[in-house]
């Protein structure tokens, strides 16, 4: 049992790094039974819980090493989706709260061994894969997508995963199709390019993030004011939110935003029948986060032969995480703590034979599951949908 400990300095310290929302959390519950932990069986995350250790002064303050590890396990379960927050009735942001907590583990060093293995990656080549700079831009060469240059309509970032990663390269190669095919003037950073820094803000590592943020500065300096076009809705809360707190303004749009814009001007005109049933999950970042939820599905509608059918209970705003926010993307979960596993069962039991995704992380939590329950379920982006629907 854990025994109470009052620290007035350690809860300053996580109110003065943004947690003191804490304070507006009287105990109601509601974040509890929205919280996508409390779908999994054997699993509860009493989130109110808390809120009330910070407001306490009741958090990482141990001296026993056993307890400051079961603390950190339950500090870095929130995916940061924001469930909770989405219907707090007074508009706590317990993933901000957490955030903050994050920050004081670590400047102590008190992360995970991931989260210490991806922040070495991002401080050395500037992307959580590990890859050399140069290979970011590999893809762009091979699709004949340029760099950058003011005569053109939109920057070109794709995100980390579509950069780098073998499966999600097919993200970025289908979307720089479907902008060429829609008539839009685009090109790409380079390598200059770093992450963007999103989730590893989320995680705490606030320094990382910082000098994430001053090499995209420097290779975005002639970019404020201008228009920008991601795969990733990490990317887009990022340029939207992060990004001019340091004096970079951008106009970010999402692809599933662009492609439905281009399918209503019949620019894109989808010609390729896809006859299967697809369900359509909404990533958090893009959907509570964003409001972006009639644009995926508008894309999807678009194709002839696509069956599109719901999550009973589970969608638009109620969607269930893929359990890859905040962290979560790179921490080895045992497989009994795998929304992602929930989420394609749910799929699969509503019928679906393709699961359609209009996120990077989502992509790769999906896929992941996918092989290793050896689920009968195809996961696709709706980029590689819609370009395999327009005619060469």
């Amino acid at each position: 049992m854990k025994q109470t400990t009052i620290s007035a300095e350690i809860k300053e310290m996580i109110f003065e790094t943004g947690g003191r929302d804490a304070l507006g959390c009287f105990q109601c519950g509601k974040c509890f039974g929205l919280c996508p932990w409390n779908e999994l069986p054997k699993v509860e995350y009493f989130t109110y819980r808390l809120t009330q250790a910070v407001k306490l002064g009741d958090m990482i303050n141990s001296e026993d090493k056993d307890q400051i590890d079961a603390e950190v396990a339950e500090v870095y379960k929130c995916v940061g989706c924001e469930a909770c927050s989405s219907k707090c009735p007074h508009g706590v942001k317990l993933a901000d709260i957490l955030r903050a907590v994050r920050r004081v583990l670590a400047e102590y060093g008190a992360l995970p061994a991931e989260i210490k293995a991806v922040n070495s990656k991002l401080v050395n080549v500037g992307n959580p894969l590990g890859e050399p700079r140069e290979k970011r831009v590999e893809w762009a060469v091979d699709s004949g997508v340029p760099v950058f240059d003011r005569a053109m309509d939109y920057v070109y970032a794709p995100c980390c995963i579509p950069a780098f990663d073998r499966r999600a390269l097919g993200v970025a190669r289908a979307s720089a199709r479907l902008l060429k095919a829609g008539g839009i003037s685009f090109g790409i950073i380079g390598n200059g390019e770093s992450c963007c820094g999103e989730n590893i803000r989320r995680v705490g590592a606030e320094r990382v993030f910082q000098k994430l943020a001053a090499e995209n500065l420097a290779a975005y300096k002639d970019l404020s004011g201008r228009k920008i076009v991601t795969s990733s809705p990490h990317c887009l809360v990022s340029f939207r939110k992060d990004y001019p707190e340091l004096g970079l303004k951008l106009e970010p749009v999402h692809t599933a935003q662009l492609f439905a814009e281009l399918i209503t001007q019949k620019k894109l005109i989808p010609k390729v029948p896809f006859e299967k049933r697809v369900i359509y999950h909404d990533p958090c970042t893009l959907g509570r986060q964003s409001g972006i939820y009639e644009e995926p599905r508008a894309v999807l509608r678009s194709i002839p032969g696509v069956e599109l059918i719901e999550f009973e209970n589970h969608n638009r705003e109620y969607g269930l995480c893929c359990g890859g926010g905040s962290g979560g993307l790179w921490l080895d979960r045992p497989t009994e703590l795998r929304m992602a596993n929930l989420r394609v069962r749910q799929a699969i039991d509503a019928g679906a034979q393709v699961l359609a995704v209009a996120c990077p992380y989502c992509l790769l939590m999906f896929e992941d599951s996918v092989k290793t329950t050896n689920a009968g379920i195809e996961v696709k982006d709706i980029s590689e949908l819609l370009g395999a629907a327009i005619e060469p």
